[in-house]
């Protein structure tokens, strides 16, 4: 059964099902229905499978790939000469080991950038050893020795430009796919209803608001579902390849990325329908859509672009179109002061208020509008 074929049975049990349901059961049903048919589609969830195939694939590889040395060859790193006995330990293909007098010494050779560490005598942890680090936590050093080592960064206010700039693209990525993807479904849902009249039916016991947000809402459960599964496999794969320290850092990062995007892909999958609403045919979807998709590709690309660029990333963050990724990139460079995500939270939710409102007014004067592509001005004065 296709989708097309697969709505038009749906429309009249929905209709049905709804003389006697209230806005927000109304509302719930058709998003149940939006949710239903994606599941059933193969292209969605052969897609789905891919992406986090895809995804785990590279988590495991990037793990393995730290605990060999990577591709610079074995980690460089100095021993202090009452530590000697730790270096000889060091597996001779990851590590290539140096010997120096003292502490003093491994911080010169360390911030001279003549070796990745240093391991020198003293700290609190059980092994009485402290690793030495430059601007990052050297994992696959602390990884190999025997117990886990007090950690101190001789140069904590500079980030790893190039850590960063990987999960710059990880979260612009995610981002940009899921919002893209489930966007472009509402839209073509839109028009599809409306080109083949099914919109006519339901309008006749659901309003178009309970019909906009059922859509919304259906749609908004899938992208999450997406992102939060592609989160924790993520943590799964760090987890199984030693990456417990990264996942430290990412932690608070993850999870208020995954609530941003929440919150922000209502806000893009407004925009979807209501613009969707103006056209008729498939044909025109991407036409009609396009200022979206720049909404969703700006962020993408200057989330790449300005990783690390302090001011650029604080404006990011209370923008409601790319605090999805601007706020989680401060959190993890560590930036970010604990109240700001939630102000973020507070401008993205009153973001959603008037865009919903606008959309609503879209789509309620143009969704029985056939033919011609509806022109937005029209859309917004015309009378209910």
């Amino acid at each position: 059964m296709t989708t097309q074929q697969t709505s038009r049975h749906a429309a009249p049990v929905i209709a049905s099902h709804t003389r006697q349901l209230g806005a927000p059961q109304a509302a719930w049903l058709v998003a149940e229905r939006e949710i239903s048919t994606k599941l059933r589609s193969k292209a969605f969830l052969i897609s789905t499978g891919v992406l986090l195939l895809l995804v785990l694939g590279a988590v495991l590889f990037s793990g393995i790939a730290s605990n060999v040395g990577g591709f610079d060859g074995p980690t460089k790193v100095a021993v202090v000469a009452e530590a000697a006995e730790v270096g000889e330990q060091l597996s001779p293909d990851a590590f290539e080991v140096t010997e120096v007098a003292n502490r003093a010494a491994a911080e010169q050779a360390v911030l001279g950038e003549k070796v990745d560490a240093a391991i020198v005598t003293g700290g609190e942890g059980p092994i009485g050893l402290t690793v030495l680090g430059s601007d990052s936590t050297p994992i696959g050093l602390v990884q190999a020795l025997s117990a886990t080592p007090q950690v101190e960064l001789l140069n904590p206010t500079t980030e790893n430009p190039m850590l960063a700039y990987f999960i710059a693209i990880a979260f612009g990525i995610v981002f940009m796919m899921s919002a893209m993807t489930f966007g472009t479904t509402i839209a073509q849902s839109v028009v599809e209803e409306k080109q083949t009249r099914i919109v006519e039916i339901l309008l006749a016991t659901v309003s178009a608001r309970s019909i906009l947000a059922g859509k919304i809402l259906g749609n908004s459960i899938l992208a999450l579902g997406q992102v939060v599964a592609i989160a924790a496999l993520t943590s799964v794969g760090m987890l199984a390849t030693g990456q417990d320290l990264l996942l430290g850092e990412l932690g608070t990062a993850l999870i208020w990325f995954a609530i941003l995007f929440a919150f922000g892909f209502v806000l893009l999958a407004s925009l979807y329908a209501a613009l969707a609403s103006l056209v008729s045919r498939q044909e025109d979807v991407a036409s009609a859509v396009s200022p979206v998709m720049w909404l969703v590709m700006i962020p993408y690309i200057a989330i790449i672009v300005f990783n690390t660029n302090v001011k650029v990333l604080a404006i990011m963050s209370y923008i409601p179109f790319s605090a999805p990724v601007g706020m989680p990139m401060r959190l993890y460079l560590g930036i970010a002061e604990w109240w700001e995500p939630i102000v973020s939270l507070g401008i993205l939710f009153a973001s959603i208020a008037v865009v919903w409102w606008l959309g609503a007014r879209i789509y309620e004067r143009s969704i029985l509008r056939t033919g011609a592509k509806v022109k937005l001005k029209d859309a917004l004065t015309a009378k209910e």
